[in-house]
Order: C-alpha cells, then structure tokens, then sequence
C-alpha cells in the first residue's frame, strides 16, 4: 500500500462516476437554474430519498435554501456538452436551458422542470440538510420518478484529462429487464 499526498488523489481514483443534473428554480431571474453533480446518492427505500452535495459557494446552494425542492436528473450520454456547461457556469449570470440543447418538460409535483431524454427524472423536496464542510447535503424526498424508456445510455464522468479537460462517456444496456 502507498500512502497518498491527499485524500483527493485517492476521490480521483473511484472512477467512473455518474454524472447528474439538479434543476431548481431562480425567482428572482423567473427561470430554472441547472447545476451539475458529481455527489449523489439512493439515501432511502422507505421514504424514498435521495441526497446531493452542493457546494456553499453555488448559486443553485441558495435556491435550494429558498425554494426547498428540486429535480434529479441522470443524464444521457449525448448530454456531456452541456453537462459540462451547467457546471462551469453559474445561473446568476446564464440561463442554462437557452444556452445549451436541454429541453424542460414540466414536473407534475414540484416547480422545477424535468430535462427532456434524461435517463431518470426524480422530483424531490428537500426533508434536510447536514453540514459538510464546503458543501451542504441536501436530502431530498422522492415524490415522483420519470424514466425514459428508450434510453438506455447513462453519462458518466471518468475523470481529468492531461489537458485539463473531462473524459466523459455513456454506458450502454447498464440494465436489464
């Protein structure tokens, strides 16, 4: 065994990771606001919940404070742009469904819309938070879920490239029926 420098060079080993969306909404712009996630996770079968970890300093951090709901996406491996997009651009300043190929469809139990062709919707409201350091935790109960039955390619992030970029691809037939 070899001792590493950081506990963050051993987080970079556990590749792949799935690659979510939250959708939330911005009052104050009257739109919804998309971040990107690298931390989530099934926290409940009974309730179903669902937890995400979203950074202090996010603008999303605060509209999850404000409105207390959201929507989980997973999404599709043709998604990568503009996953990548949602995550390297804040929503104070960009409305994310204008500038990247996501389509919103409308929840039926929460204000936030669900992304068009994502692999899972969940629609959720937040039953808790925890305190975790630079990122809160927000637990979120299950209220509806949406598949799309088509589709079958989950994207998922594998980690840095020596160019700086991400290596980011889908999985095909990851389930069966």
């Amino acid at each position: 065994m070899r001792k590493l420098s950081s506990p963050g060079e051993g987080w970079a080993r556990v590749r792949p990771e799935w690659v979510a969306l939250a959708v939330t909404m911005d009052d104050v712009h009257g739109r919804p606001n998309i971040i990107t996630l690298g931390w989530t996770m099934h926290a409940s079968g009974r309730p179903s919940m669902a937890a995400i970890a979203v950074g202090k300093t996010r603008y999303s951090h605060e509209l999850l404070l404000k409105t207390r709901e959201f929507v989980l996406a997973y999404p599709n491996s043709r998604m990568g742009e503009a996953a990548l997009f949602c995550g390297t651009h804040s929503g104070r300043d960009v409305d994310k469904f204008a500038e990247t190929d996501l389509e919103p469809l409308p929840a039926k139990l929460v204000r936030p819309p669900l992304i068009e062709g994502a692999v899972v919707n969940f629609e959720c409201r937040v039953a808790g938070t925890a305190d975790a350091g630079d990122h809160t935790i927000f637990i979120g109960e299950i209220l509806m879920a949406h598949e799309e039955p088509d589709e079958r390619e989950i994207l998922l992030n594998f980690g840095p490239l020596p160019s700086g970029g991400r290596y980011l691809t889908g999985i095909s037939e990851y389930m069966s029926r």
